[in-house]
């Protein structure tokens, strides 16, 4: 294969390189995605999707893609504790606790206030090569998988990467301006020096990827069920559905399990003792995969070197709980596509792109911070709720449990107890505000001077606002009988949205200016009485927090990057101020 000289070379092709590869497609930028594996997961791996990444994907074309696929939150919104799958005892198959989890139940029509798209249930196994078709078609014959990384040299200029055909061992050199390190951390990041700062290395966790028919004891709805065994706690377990038929008919499964003193290496051994922990001695299975991971809540030291940008699991890995891991790699291509884009076509300074540690690098320690603190407190939460702990020996384990479901007036106020430390578990499950609620405060932004509005501390509840830095609020709108969300004033081309109150011409007028003077593409709109877009409901009056004369600047990540509560005395120089700070113009270039 001949030398390549393209923008970008993106390093990684899991759904996090692959998210990367479709968002510089949208934006017109070239690039070259190189992957060592031949093919794409082949374990279910990270399996919810959160309502900010479906937001994303709608945004970019895949939201029906993902439908096709995936589970709604009505089929798998649930989280559940039993005592075990099934069994003849009379503690066993004995539902503990269950509650609405990720979007589902009485926590739907909440979600659905605040987003255009609900949360979708959908494993990597899957997920994945849907992204690949989508990259492979708008970015034909630059998308490689079987191709690794052997040597890459930052010039300061520009970044020489040698790549290498796994099957035939040829070797590409590669030029490029920027690198975008989505390996995981396999490579890069350690060839760089970057730390991995915080928690590594907790615990090993052996999980069964395998096929059985389970209809007979499985309840439907239920994202993950936690078996909690009455009788010895080393059958105790995780079992969570994988498709791609969801319910009680769902075909695939993935089970974390304790192994116990069972040859790992022996199919018929872990089949054995998979058969012991769900209770189903006979039961016919296939197993297809046993992995073992490791729990870690690190978070690199950087983001950004020279031109290498660090994205997903290379710059933040936490426990699952929250599922934070997948969904927070797509959002950091998120806000860094557009911002390559703008640095690439020459609209920005090459400074801008620090502001992607700026932004993401707070977010990602947030992110990891929760996901250690959900994953310590859910053991807590189960061994307090049921009255289980170290100082219950093996042989009272049986006695605690029967205690728990007694229909005595004691058993009553056992089981009352339990469900107020249970609800405890909404920080791990619920948390609303973790998945769209976070926000920039330092980047590419100017400030306003306000406070952020308050915070939940079990982060279950979000609060949408204009203020920059956040999250554009959803809200339905109008035109010409069409139905949008103010979500979709924002395009998958990489350009920029000044909404304005019906009374903000003269903020439209300067928007047309700034455009022409920045070369940017810059789209500004009205909503509200007499305005070209009408409010469908009359939210968006409630979460504008500017007046009928003031404007809102939406970058393309959907982030709010300025707003003027009211008319400005020049509303041309004020725009074109914000945007020269915005774009980093007149900011120190790298290299």
């Amino acid at each position: 294969m001949e030398a390549i000289e393209v923008p970008v070379l993106i390093v990684g092709g899991g759904g996090c390189g692959l998210s990367a590869s479709i968002f510089l497609s949208d934006q017109g930028v070239e690039h070259l995605l190189v992957e060592r594996h031949t093919d794409t997961s082949r374990l279910p791996r990270a399996h919810y999707l959160n309502q900010r990444t479906m937001d994303i994907f709608r945004q970019h074309g895949l939201v029906d893609s993902v439908h096709e696929l995936s589970a709604p939150p009505e089929m798998f919104g649930r989280v559940r504790w039993q005592t075990s799958l099934t069994g003849d005892g009379r503690l066993d198959g004995q539902v503990i606790y269950e509650m609405d989890a990720f979007g589902g139940g009485a926590l739907t029509e909440v979600y659905a206030e605040h987003g255009p798209v609900l949360p979708a249930k959908l494993p990597q196994l899957r997920l994945e090569p849907m992204l690949r078709r989508r990259a492979e078609r708008d970015n034909p014959g630059r998308v490689l998988f079987g191709h690794e990384l052997t040597t890459f040299s930052d010039k300061g200029d520009r970044v020489v990467a040698e790549i290498r055909d796994v099957a035939t061992g040829e070797t590409t050199t590669v030029t490029a301006q920027y690198v975008v390190a989505a390996d995981g951390g396999r490579t890069i990041g350690a060839e760089l020096g970057v730390e991995m700062q915080g928690v590594p290395s907790m615990l090993n966790v052996t999980t069964a990827y395998l096929t059985a028919d389970l209809s007979p004891w499985w309840h439907d709805g239920t994202i993950i069920t936690w078996f909690v065994n009455p009788y010895r706690p080393d059958l105790s377990g995780t079992l969570m559905e994988m498709g791609p038929t969801w319910g009680k008919r769902c075909e695939e499964w993935a089970l974390h399990f304790n192994p116990g003193d069972a040859d790992r290496d022996d199919p018929e051994a872990m089949t054995a003792r998979i058969r012991e922990v769900l209770g189903v001695p006979d039961l016919e299975l296939t197993l297809h995969r046993i992995s073992q991971w490791t729990v870690e809540g690190v978070l690199a030291d950087r983001y950004r070197h020279g031109r290498v940008l660090i994205v997903g699991d290379a710059a933040h890995r936490q426990p699952p709980t929250t599922g934070l891991g997948l969904n927070g790699g797509v959002q950091d291509v998120h806000n860094l596509a557009w911002k390559l884009a703008a640095v690439v076509a020459g609209r920005a300074d090459d400074s801008l792109l620090d502001s992607y540690e700026t932004e993401r690098r707070a977010v990602g320690k947030r992110n990891v911070d929760w996901g250690l603190s959900t994953w310590f407190h859910h053991k807590v939460v189960t061994e307090a709720a049921i009255g289980l702990g170290a100082h219950i020996p093996v042989d009272r384990r049986s006695a605690v449990f029967s205690a728990y479901f007694d229909p005595s007036p004691v058993g009553t106020a056992v089981r009352a107890r339990a469900a107020e430390i249970f609800q405890t578990h909404r920080s791990e499950c619920q948390a609303h505000d973790l998945e769209v609620g976070f926000a920039y405060e330092d980047g590419a932004l100017v400030p306003d001077g306000t406070a952020p509005p308050p915070r939940a501390p079990l982060g279950n509840t979000y609060h949408p606002t204009t203020r920059p830095g956040h999250m554009l609020p959803h809200a339905w709108i109008e035109r010409d009988g069409e139905r949008l969300s103010t979500h979709d004033l924002v395009g998958r081309g990489g350009g920029f949205v000044l909404i304005a109150g019906p009374e903000g011409k003269a903020w439209c007028d300067a928007a047309a200016e700034a455009a022409e003077k920045f070369s940017i593409p810059l789209t500004a709109v009205r909503i509200g009485d007499g305005a070209e877009y009408a409010a469908a409901d009359g939210r968006w009056a409630a979460v504008r927090e500017i007046t009928d004369e003031g404007a809102v600047l939406v970058r393309p990540d959907h982030h709010v990057a300025w707003r003027s509560a009211s008319a400005g005395a020049d509303p041309a120089a004020a725009l074109g101020d914000v945007l020269s700070r915005v774009l980093a113009h007149g900011g120190t270039r790298r290299g």
